[in-house]
């Protein structure tokens, strides 16, 4: 059974960068999908960016040039550099994998997603 325990997130001002790590533990495969999702109060959660193994990497539209994925895979740790945040990026920020093909995981459909974390507030004030 896969388990993710994210960490990293707090509060900061506009402009500001955190990075959030997500450690994956118990799952060892040839190949699969990492991602970050998050969901703010009232709204839909949202796919912010996804990575498979072996394809490369996906963004939402609205994190791009901004938000940068990464994995490290020695440690088995997902990151996610965040950098000049706006307060429309506050939200529960989600790290979740799959055993996917790369064209799903690119799709960033929380739905395709079996296993999630237990999530880790970003709060961004102007």
């Amino acid at each position: 059974q896969v388990q993710l325990v994210e960490s990293g997130g707090g509060s900061v001002q506009a402009g500001g960068s955190l990075r959030l790590s997500c450690a994956v533990t118990k799952y060892k495969t040839s190949r699969y999908c990492m991602g970050w999702f998050r969901q703010a109060p009232g709204k839909e959660r949202e796919g912010v960016t996804t990575l498979d193994v072996d394809a490369g990497e996906s963004y939402a539209d609205s994190v791009k040039g901004r938000f940068t994925i990464s994995h490290d895979n020695v440690k088995s740790i997902l990151y996610l550099q965040m950098n000049s945040l706006k307060p429309e990026d506050t939200a529960m920020y989600y790290c979740a994998t799959a055993d996917i093909s790369n064209w799903l995981c690119w799709q960033r459909r929380g739905s395709d997603f079996s296993t999630w974390g237990q999530g880790t507030q970003v709060t961004v004030s102007s």
